[in-house]
């Protein structure tokens, strides 16, 4: 779950988050506790602010990589010896800790920038991310990310980053880009949901409830609605380990490739693991939930613009040993595969004393 706000602009990773059940004001109030600062204000737009955050800026390269290689050894197989330097800074947070999907997209615009600045490699896009979540960020902190350069063959180039926050890293993740190709194509079968104008918005699934937390779901970049019902404050009527979001860019963005399939990434953080939770009949609300993303996996299949409706459908094959895993699909509104996600939390309910 994540949410933007004017001052302190906010994003509710599952880094660390901790909620009880109580009213929905009680409860809200639990899972994000606000500062006296007002949650929201009519000057400001989310979406600028998001493309605020994403906009890093450079900071130069450092020496960094292995002894030189033996003469043997295929030059193209050598890792470059320097990383390239990106600064960025968070949205804000109460809880004062980073929204993991903002870090996973500010890793792939860092990759994204190390491959477009090779001549001849600008046509390149990303077509996997694999990350791990190592340490929760702190939002008030600037993130400085490093990326190294593992390869840039004839086809595909390969980049590692490393966010770090006061010389520790927060999150390691390994990037693939590919020219652009023909070959075999086929697709799964977008499922049959009702309409995203048929479906009730974060504000309606609010309504009523007036705390600076529920402003901050009702103010976030990303429109999110979920077929099922949005998992606040209640669980879900069901106890089905599925669940079907249809989500968009709250305003226009710019003709960016990469930009998009990074709001895509940024996006596909919110409610994965929800498909847990919804298996087991508990909500974001409840006292007992202790949850945090460990890694998150995207393969981009196709081009999408994240300022049109897409629809993630959400399920989870298992959890165990304080684990969940949620696995998802990414549709266009016409039906195309646009990306598969894969994420596993850690997901544990406190047991009464």
């Amino acid at each position: 779950m994540s949410d933007q706000r004017r001052g302190t602009r906010t994003a509710y990773g599952r880094i660390g988050i901790r909620t009880s059940w109580q009213s929905p004001r009680a409860c809200l109030a639990r899972v994000c506790r606000v500062t006296s600062e007002p949650a929201n204000s009519e000057d400001v737009d989310p979406v600028r602010t998001l493309l605020e955050v994403l906009d890093l800026e450079p900071a130069g390269t450092t020496p960094f990589g292995p002894d030189p290689s033996p003469a043997d050894l295929d030059e193209d197989d050598v890792p470059s010896r320097e990383l390239e330097l990106f600064v960025g800074r968070s949205q804000i947070t109460p809880h004062k800790r980073v929204f993991g999907g903002q870090v996973l997209a500010q890793s792939l615009i860092a990759a994204g920038r190390s491959v477009q600045a090779v001549d001849g490699l600008q046509a390149r896009r990303p077509h996997s991310l694999h990350a791990y979540f190592i340490r929760p960020g702190d939002s008030l902190e600037p993130i400085r990310f490093a990326v190294e350069n593992l390869r840039d063959g004839n086809s595909f180039s390969v980049r590692r980053v490393f966010a770090m926050q006061k010389g520790r890293t927060i999150l390691s993740a390994t990037l693939s880009f590919q020219e652009p190709a023909d070959g075999l194509d086929h697709q799964a079968q977008m499922p049959s949901t009702p309409d995203p104008d048929r479906v009730r918005t974060t504000a309606e699934e609010l309504k009523g409830i007036d705390h600076p937390a529920a402003d901050h779901w009702r103010s976030r970049a990303i429109d999110v609605r979920t077929v099922e019902g949005a998992l606040y404050y209640q669980p879900g009527r069901q106890h089905n380990a599925h669940q079907n979001v249809w989500m968009r860019c709250a305003g226009p963005l710019p003709d960016d490739p990469l930009l998009h399939t990074a709001i895509l990434a940024y996006a596909s953080d919110y409610t994965l693991l929800e498909s847990v939770l919804r298996r087991h009949g508990m909500a974001w609300a409840d006292r007992r939930l202790r949850v945090a993303s460990l890694d998150h996996a995207m393969w981009f299949h196709r081009p999408v613009r994240i300022d049109n409706w897409v629809l993630y459908q959400q399920e989870s094959p298992s959890a165990s040993g304080g684990r969940g895993l949620g696995l998802g699909k990414i549709f266009g509104l016409d039906g195309t595969l646009v990306a598969s996600v894969a994420q596993e939390g850690m997901v544990r309910v406190k047991q009464p004393e």
